[in-house]
């Protein structure tokens, strides 16, 4: 049995990634990740979130996850994109609530520097050290789905302490010295 299984969440109305991971104490296993797309050809963003709740339905039922962490959306330019995930992430929050699921929230600038110790890492670097991280072999899949495990492994590690660069440099610094830490 886990002491505790972690969805994670990227929202979107378009594209709605997750991954999930089942943790013991400090240590951390992958289980699963994917992508919701969400098909409406009227392009009515109402019924793109309650697509987005449906799929969560979903997700839900089928993960019975312990805890969940979601992306906060981006800070951009464009309001209306902005506005949009706000919705979604939402609509996300509430379904998690209906099943009395804590829910924590992280920006993905604190999702990647938990992940590569840099807060301005690509998705491509994002989902390069998850599969180290998580001894993933040939992981593929979109990167809305890496995003997704990222705020899940965020989560653990904000959660749990179980990683902490302990004084070193960086994430690379804190590999060379530690090497058995990337088996």
């Amino acid at each position: 049995m886990s002491d505790k299984i972690i969805l994670g969440i990227d929202p979107g109305t378009q594209v709605m990634g997750y991954g999930v991971i089942e943790c013991h104490g400090k240590q951390v296993t992958y289980k699963d990740m994917g992508v919701y797309r969400m098909h409406y050809k009227t392009g009515d963003h109402f019924y793109r979130l309650h697509s987005v709740y449906k799929n969560m339905m979903d997700l839900i039922e089928k993960v019975r996850p312990d805890e969940m962490a979601v992306e906060s959306p981006y800070f951009g330019k464009n309001v209306q994109s902005m506005l949009k995930l706000g919705r979604a992430q939402g609509v996300i929050m509430a379904t998690s609530f209906r099943f009395q699921i804590p829910v924590f929230e992280y920006s993905p600038r604190r999702i990647k520097q938990a992940i590569t110790g840099q807060g301005a890492s690509s998705k491509e670097q994002v989902a390069g050290m998850l599969e180290n991280l998580l001894q993933i072999k040939d992981m593929k899949g979109p990167l809305d789905a890496t995003d997704g495990l990222a705020a899940a492994v965020c989560h653990h590690f904000s959660s749990s302490g179980s990683v902490s660069t302990g004084g070193h440099k960086d994430w690379g610094d804190f590999l060379k010295k530690n090497p058995d830490r990337l088996d």
